[in-house]
């Protein structure tokens, strides 16, 4: 019976880990740009979008499209430092094991 109480301490604790994981990548930020900082994007270590930066001079209706493109270079850049982050955090929380490739964290 000790061991499996053992096993109930450690997956308590681990899921206390995770939360405290979540919480903080929730307030993690990182910021990608694009057009030599024309365009910037903000994301959370969850991936979620929390501000987007334009400057003013791609305000024109013929820069649509170049827009657009800046936008999306710029979020993706962004999206890759918060997995790069992710996984960071995530390796302290498991102590530098090392995980799968592809592997997601369950939020």
């Amino acid at each position: 019976m000790n061991n499996f109480s053992d096993m109930m301490k450690q997956a308590q604790e681990m899921q206390k880990k995770m939360k405290e994981l979540q919480d903080g990548l929730a307030n993690l930020e990182v910021e990608g740009s694009s057009g030599g900082g024309l365009v910037s994007v903000k994301v959370n270590g969850k991936g979620e979008v929390k501000k987007i930066k334009i400057d003013p001079s791609l305000m024109k209706p013929e820069e649509t499209e170049i827009l657009e493109d800046l936008i999306v270079a710029a979020f993706n850049e962004a999206k890759k430092k918060a997995e790069e982050a992710s996984a960071e955090e995530m390796k302290k929380m498991t102590g530098g094991m090392n995980l799968p490739p592809g592997f997601k964290l369950p939020f």
